[in-house]
C-alpha cells in the first residue's frame, strides 16, 4: 500500500506538516517495501484550490492512504472519491507516525477536520494573509463597498 505523509522536510525524520493542501511536501512510502520518495508540493503558494490540486497529485501517484495533521473539505472530497483513506491529527516525526500507522494505532477520518482556506496563513490586524492588501480581510480598497461614499 502506498502512503503519502505531509511533511516539512524531505526524509523520515521530518516533522509532520499540519496542513495538507499547502504542506511543504510529501513522503510517499510503500509499506510493502523499504524506502520512500519525497516530492515537494507545487501547490504550496497556490492562490486558490491548493487542497484540490494537492489531492489530485496524491491520487495520481497511486496513493491509497494519506497521513496529515488536517484536511479541508474540498481536499477530503477528492481523496474520498478516489478511495484514499485519510488519517488526520498526526504530529511529530514522520517515522514515528508511520510506525503508529503500521501498528494500527491511527484511525481514519470520517470527514474534513478544518474549514476551507485553513492553510492560507494568518489574517486580521497585522497578519499578512494571502489576499491583496487589507491584512487579509478583503478590504484592500478601504472596505466601504463599491460606492466608496459615506452616509
Amino acid at each position: 500500500m502506498k502512503i503519502a505523509i505531509s511533511v516539512t522536510g524531505n526524509d523520515l525524520s521530518a516533522e509532520i506538516d499540519p496542513r495538507f493542501g499547502r504542506a511543504r511536501g510529501f513522503l510517499f512510502v510503500d509499506d510493502d517495501a523499504e524506502g520512500f520518495e519525497y516530492a515537494a508540493n507545487p501547490n504550496i503558494d497556490a492562490s486558490g484550490g491548493a487542497g484540490i490540486q494537492t489531492s489530485q497529485m496524491v491520487v495520481d501517484r497511486g496513493t491509497e492512504a494519506v497521513i496529515t495533521g488536517n484536511v479541508g473539505p474540498n481536499a477530503y472530497r477528492v481523496l474520498e472519491a478516489a478511495g484514499v483513506k485519510v488519517f488526520t491529527g498526526a504530529s511529530g516525526k514522520a517515522d514515528e507516525v508511520l510506525a503508529e500507522y503500521k501498528s494500527g494505532k491511527l484511525t481514519a477520518a470520517g470527514s474534513a477536520t478544518v474549514g476551507e482556506k485553513f492553510g492560507m496563513g494568518p489574517s486580521g490586524v497585522g497578519g499578512p494573509g494571502m489576499g491583496r492588501g487589507g491584512g487579509g480581510r478583503g478590504r484592500g480598497a478601504g472596505g466601504r463597498g463599491m460606492g466608496g461614499g459615506r452616509w
